[in-house]
């Protein structure tokens, strides 16, 4: 079974650069799954900037949807995988979905999607780090679709931090483990 890894923050907190570098500790042959779809000049540029990062020897897979095959073809050749990130594949899946959907309909999707995902990493012997984003720190977004997606990032990163084995908050480029800090409360009327 994998040993999961989440790596969450901020907008330009550090987050991928720290799991670029962590990457190095866990093995040789990296596999880097790259959720992000060019749609401007401007996802053009930070596109630019994490593949220009990028050792040459990883083997990139594109996959801004159905990630899990990507994951699946991953596994056979890699010791490391690299998800980056977590918080554009769920945009790409919601966005993918019909728009006039009851809202809690395409959460089920979303969320079914991801444990896709989490399945798929089960049958991997090395490492996943999955890296996300901290979204829900700010104001509420006065749009439907922003507050939807909003909710469905944090049900995500919830999941993910409870199947993960590590998971680590990047602050001002600052990497600290919450998992082993977390205070886990019992379940029920115990």
């Amino acid at each position: 079974m994998a040993k999961i890894i989440l790596v969450t923050g901020g907008a330009r907190s550090g987050k991928s650069a720290f799991a670029e570098k962590l990457v190095e500790s866990c093995g040789r042959r990296v596999a880097y799954i790259a959720t992000a779809e060019i749609w401007d000049r401007e996802m053009a540029e930070r596109v630019g900037l994490h593949r220009n990062r990028r050792p040459d020897e990883w083997t990139t897979y594109e996959a801004p949807r159905q990630a899990e095959m990507a994951i699946a073809e991953a596994v056979v050749d890699n010791e490391v995988i690299l998800f980056d990130c977590l918080t554009v594949y769920v945009s790409n899946c919601l966005l993918a979905l019909q728009e006039d959907a009851r809202p809690h309909d395409r959460s089920v999707e979303v969320l079914a999607s991801v444990e896709k995902l989490l399945d798929a990493t089960r049958q991997f012997a090395g490492t996943v780090i999955y890296v996300t984003n901290e979204v829900g720190d700010g104001i509420v977004p006065e749009n439907r679709l922003a507050r939807e997606f909003r909710d469905l990032a944090g049900w995500v990163n919830q999941r993910v931090a409870k199947a993960a084995d590590e998971v680590f908050l990047v602050v001002c480029g600052l990497p600290v483990e919450i998992k082993q800090r977390a205070l886990f409360l019992p379940v029920g009327n115990q």
